[in-house]
């Protein structure tokens, strides 16, 4: 088996979100998912803290930024390291600005609430921006970080010959320490499920644009029946 590159090596992950192409192809794949939504648990840990000031850093594409801005009612600011990004979630209408979670161009205690969901095993100190989200929050107020065991997809990475993302900076197995001495209590959600692979062009379209994690060529043998294969996300929710 190959190893995976490291996602949190900055120019992998530059290059990874230039465009919106491996981040739409990994979302469409969600389409066939069972089990717990995820984004919509994300998306009710927000409402229960009722934010004024929402912050979301590694915004993405904007869909959670601008749902919270339009259903919550709450002023809203987005952060990304991709200028694309950035651009597609200002299209959305939600003030989204270039920057680095390890460095937060924001005063302390702005926020109510702030979101980091499937991006701080991208970050190159995550400790640092861990200390950085913790900063911009109010007494009180909560973080909602998602991320993923090192089994999350499993199988298709054996299905491919890539090795389980053991060196992932921020994998679900280690959060909570890493949470526990930055905020008075850390809550976790479990949101296991299954994704299922209807042939073998679905995986291609899915592993493809997803270099990091599966690599420049992916050897994708044909399949005799639908894969399916195991997700493994998890919100924790941290109140300083």
């Amino acid at each position: 088996m190959t190893r995976p590159a490291k996602l949190n090596d900055p120019d992998v992950v530059r290059r990874e979100y230039e465009t919106e192409t491996g981040l739409a192809a990994r979302k469409a794949a969600y389409a066939n998912a069972e089990g717990p939504n995820a984004p919509q648990l994300v998306f009710e840990a927000i409402a229960a803290a009722n934010p004024a000031r929402f912050l979301e850093v590694g915004c993405g594409e904007g869909e959670l930024a601008a749902r919270v801005q339009a259903e919550l009612g709450c002023h809203v600011i987005a952060v990304d390291q991709s200028e694309r990004m950035v651009e597609l979630t200002r299209e959305r209408g939600v003030d989204a600005r270039v920057g680095d979670a390890q460095d937060l161009p924001f005063a302390d205690g702005e926020f109510d609430c702030a979101v980091a969901a499937w991006m701080l095993y991208h970050v190159p100190d995550v400790e640092q921006a861990l200390d950085e989200l913790a900063r911009v929050l109010r007494p009180g107020g909560r973080v909602v970080a998602v991320t993923n065991y090192s089994d999350h997809l499993a199988e298709l990475k054996e299905l491919v010959g890539r090795e389980p993302s053991s060196a992932w900076a921020f994998p679900g197995e280690d959060a909570q320490r890493l949470l526990q001495p930055r905020f008075a209590s850390v809550e976790k959600t479990d949101a296991d499920g299954t994704v299922t692979f209807a042939d073998r062009d679905a995986v291609l379209a899915y592993v493809r644009p997803s270099w990091a994690l599966f690599g420049e060529e992916p050897v994708v043998p044909e399949l005799t029946e639908p894969l399916v294969v195991r997700r493994r996300p998890v919100i924790f929710v941290a109140t300083k």
